[in-house]
């Protein structure tokens, strides 16, 4: 089963090296996929150093780089994660597994859950936006507890699978 590992990158060259590695090390058969979004750094650079296939694209916006990269790159499980080590990497194996066992077509995990994530954030009302969503989420699944961290997507007009503790 063909595993591609998607990373969309705007100024990550600080950490773009680690998430490289990381994944590497977590799943050596797949291949890692950087797309930098007009970067001002050598987030570029640092990704090709690395061994990642390492793409452009000039259109600025997370959406763009996200519709780019899912009409280039052909992967019977995409893996998406950040280019700024906020998705620890040692997870993605019990995060994909419903997909390598055809269990599911989509699987959304949480990156949330283990405090790191706030305490790492700086930026302004960025934890404020994840806590209304994840309450928009809870309300419209009538849960009091789903959880949202990796990203993993065969089709996205699949079936969904939202882990829920």
């Amino acid at each position: 089963m063909k595993i591609a590992i998607l990373i969309p990158c705007y100024n990550e060259e600080l950490t773009i090296e680690k998430v490289i590695k990381d994944f590497k090390r977590e799943l050596p058969e797949s291949e890692i996929y950087v797309y930098d979004n007009n970067s001002k750094d050598k987030t570029y650079e640092v990704a090709l150093e690395n061994g990642a296939i390492v793409k452009k694209e000039f259109r600025q916006g997370k959406g763009n780089v996200v519709r780019s990269m899912f009409m280039d790159i052909d992967a019977d499980c995409y893996v998406m994660v950040d280019g700024d080590d906020t998705y620890p990497a040692e997870f993605v194996h019990s995060l994909i597994k419903p997909i390598l066992n055809q269990e599911a077509n989509m699987v959304i995990g949480d990156r949330l859950s283990n405090g790191t994530y706030k305490n790492e954030n700086k930026r302004a009302f960025h934890n404020l936006g994840n806590v209304v969503v994840r309450v928009l989420i809870n309300k419209l699944f009538s849960s009091d507890n789903i959880r949202l961290v990796l990203y993993f997507s065969h089709c996205i007009s699949m079936t969904i699978v939202i882990v829920v503790y």
